[in-house]
């Protein structure tokens, strides 16, 4: 599986050709636009147009119909670090299954407009149901990842007659960090984003997601961040994604979770134990942090209908680490009527 998934993944993205790890800071990189101009998506994207707090701004989404519709939706939400192109495998399975697939980009994310103002949950929430309207999708099932997880979690609860099946892949945002972590000045995080190079951050996703993947996996996510910096507007698209760092760390839904009464489950990696803000947590409670796989069983034992499933040998990317074993449960838990 391993090799053909580096095929579809590689394909996929569209990448310039891969890098040996500690090849990307040397190499000359070509600019990508902050909206990702230059870096190829698996499918064709399309544009909303969007009013947030009263800038007009644009969400991008692919739309992938089934060869053989089972007359259901899926919307595919994407992490922080990573574009939505990298659903490619699990688009496809969904699709062989019969599935429409949806999958914007958050505004501030990707292909998506990259705002002035301050990014919210709330707001993504919104658009993301703005969107559905627009497709004319009257209720659909949610599969996200990571960051993504938590905008799932607060459009299950503020839109519940909309959401059918919600799927959360290796979640943050199972604690509040700011129980862990003091307030960090958006201008230090500006600073600190900024001064890291392309291999810093290679060990970075590395360190901080427990990677099974082979580095040339890896490049393609390394490539769509520092392209960028070649962008004349890149100091827009670096204050929109550490305003994505804020709205973790301001903006927690762990306390909502349990409130859900769509059928969840959790899919979780065994070796995940990612929790943002942990390096600027106090020493003695940065181990207390990131126990991603038994706060999920916690919080599923509260749920009115939710089960977590723990996938060994698996870190943050557990749908392209173990990309069968996941796809059977995901299949698997859509198939039972809410």
């Amino acid at each position: 599986m391993r090799p053909i998934l580096a095929g579809v993944l590689t394909a996929a993205l569209c990448i310039q050709p891969l890098l040996p790890a500690g090849a990307a800071e040397s190499a000359q990189r070509e600019p990508y636009g902050i909206g990702l101009e230059g870096f190829a998506y698996p499918y064709p994207v399309h544009m909303l147009p969007l009013v947030n707090d009263g800038e007009q701004v644009r969400m991008a989404y692919m739309d992938v119909a089934s060869a053989q519709p089972n007359g259901r939706s899926v919307v595919l939400l994407h992490g922080r670090n990573f574009p939505s192109s990298y659903w490619a495998p699990v688009i496809k399975t969904l699709s062989d299954a019969g599935y429409r697939v949806v999958v914007p980009d958050q505004i501030g994310f990707g292909k998506s407009s990259k705002p002035q103002g301050e990014l919210h949950f709330d707001t993504l929430a919104r658009n993301t149901i703005a969107l559905l309207d627009h497709l004319q999708i009257a209720k659909a099932d949610i599969v996200a990842h990571s960051l993504g997880s938590m905008l799932g979690v607060r459009i299950a609860r503020a839109y519940p007659d909309r959401i059918a099946h919600l799927v959360l892949t290796a979640p943050i945002g199972l604690e509040d960090y700011r129980l862990y972590v003091p307030p960090t000045p958006t201008e230090k995080i500006l600073e600190n984003e900024d001064r890291l190079t392309a291999e810093a951050y290679r060990k970075q996703l590395e360190r901080n997601y427990a990677l099974k993947l082979p580095p040339e996996q890896i490049t393609p996510f390394i490539d769509a961040r520092f392209n960028i910096k070649g962008s004349a507007e890149y100091p827009r698209w670096l204050r929109a994604f550490v305003s994505s760092a804020q709205m973790i760390y301001r903006e927690p839904v762990v306390h909502e979770i349990p409130l859900i009464t769509q059928p969840t489950l959790f899919v979780m990696g065994a070796d995940d134990h990612n929790a943002p803000g942990r390096a600027n947590a106090p020493e003695a409670l940065r181990p207390k942090m990131g126990q991603n796989a038994e706060l999920a069983k916690a919080l599923a034992a509260k749920m009115a209908h939710a089960r977590t499933e723990v996938i060994p040998n698996t870190g943050h990317l557990v749908f392209l680490e173990a990309p069968a074993k996941y796809g059977e449960l995901v299949l698997g838990f859509l198939a039972v009527a809410p």
